[in-house]
């Protein structure tokens, strides 16, 4: 399957650019950045809420195919949009269980996010989380729909911590839906949604001195074989003096088992004062379910954050995305932004992108939220909005 023609938004190459860019969500790892406030605490056993609600405009200089200016209302431009629930429950043996909630909102319009999973299922309640688990000194084993360890792992190392927009989160989710998204007898995989969130499956995770890492297995529940429809994936991240990340996972298809999806990811951020620079490289290798070779996609970030005050945090970034496979689908960007924290829990962001794109530049190779802004075009666009956590 060819990619090159996606930006022209007709067919397939549409459901598949309205899918991602309705399921793309980022996350630190679970609870990051979230108040967690108590609602209630029986016996030992305490319940809370969290959630995000993140808004503000976007313009853009041109737009795909006309190439007319644009200003609408963005949801989710710094972080997402979500609502969500957890509970921790003291066994006394050593031992904890706990469960994750957690849904996925557009702060425009209030409606439930779409989601990227291949079964059709559209707007899930908790599609982010809706999960169990237990945990001691051992570690924790967390069954249900989750978070995969993979992308966990960068979100130190990533140039902009793969923010909502402006970031290789969307390298990371487009190249992982597209050769899992089909209907029955095409490219699919029913556990995979972006290459983000896992149902089905199982996840060990352990902190081992500096170094943190998780393991996911996600069952593909097919008769007679433990390999078609199944994902497996593993992260780690060292946090010392500086931060070194590494992942991989592999997705398969429900009904060849051949491994559509190979994505892999290293990554570092070192430290200087109130300077942090960080370069995170990405790949992203589809093929079709027999095998053939559909794309292979090297996207690679680098930047600098700086502190320059008690409440303000400056990001200069630089990304270069390009799909090996197809000439001219490419994009090179360079993103400028100021995240001012009022207090902890509420941020007003700007971020400038300028988006240089190939001739047969493809979602698989943006850095924007809604794909490509202007095939073959030099665009420039402005985010400016509130992120409100509790």
């Amino acid at each position: 399957m060819n990619m090159k023609n996606n930006h022209r938004r007709s067919g397939r190459g549409a459901a598949l650019t309205c899918a991602a860019a309705a399921a793309i969500a980022l996350v630190a790892a679970p609870g990051v950045a979230q108040a967690d406030t108590t609602i209630a605490d029986i016996g030992g056993t305490q319940i809370s809420i969290f959630g995000i609600i993140d808004a503000g405009f976007l313009y853009q200089s041109k737009t795909d195919p006309d190439g007319d200016a644009k200003t609408s209302m963005e949801t989710s431009g710094l972080r997402q949009s979500v609502l969500g629930f957890k509970g921790n429950r003291d066994l006394n043996n050593g031992m904890n269980a706990f469960f994750n909630l957690e849904m996925h909102f557009d702060t425009d319009n209030g409606e439930f996010h779409g989601t990227g999973d291949a079964s059709g299922s559209g707007r899930i309640l908790w599609r982010r989380q809706a999960n169990v688990g237990l945990s001691g000194d051992w570690g924790s084993v967390t069954i249900g729909r989750q978070y995969g360890p993979a992308l966990i792992a960068h979100i130190g190392t990533e140039p902009r911590a793969f923010k909502e927009q402006f970031s290789n989160l969307y390298a990371w989710a487009y190249n992982q839906l597209a050769a899992t998204f089909g209907p029955v007898g095409t490219e699919r995989n029913t556990n995979n949604d972006v290459g983000i969130f896992f149902s089905n499956a199982v996840q060990y995770r352990n902190t081992l001195g500096p170094v943190s890492f998780g393991i996911l297995w996600a069952m593909g529940e097919q008769p007679d074989t433990n390999t078609d429809n199944s994902v497996w994936a593993v992260g780690a991240a060292y946090n010392g003096p500086v931060t070194v990340s590494a992942s991989y996972q592999v997705i398969k298809d429900q009904g060849t088992g051949n491994d559509n999806v190979k994505h892999a990811g290293l990554g570092f951020a070192v430290p200087f004062g109130d300077l942090t620079f960080k370069a995170n490289y990405l790949n992203a290798k589809n093929e079709t379910r027999d095998g053939g070779e559909v794309s292979n996609v090297d996207a690679i970030g680098v930047g600098i954050d700086y502190r320059w005050n008690e409440h303000n945090t400056a990001t200069v970034a630089f990304y270069r995305n390009k799909d090996d496979e197809n000439d001219d689908d490419e994009t090179n960007n360079l993103v400028v932004s100021n995240d001012y924290a009022v207090r902890p829990d509420t941020s007003i962001y700007t971020q400038l992108a300028y988006v240089d794109a190939g001739d047969a530049a493809t979602i698989k190779t943006s850095i924007v939220a809604a794909g490509v802004p202007a095939v073959g075009e030099k665009t420039l666009l402005l985010n400016v909005g509130i992120n409100f956590a509790f």
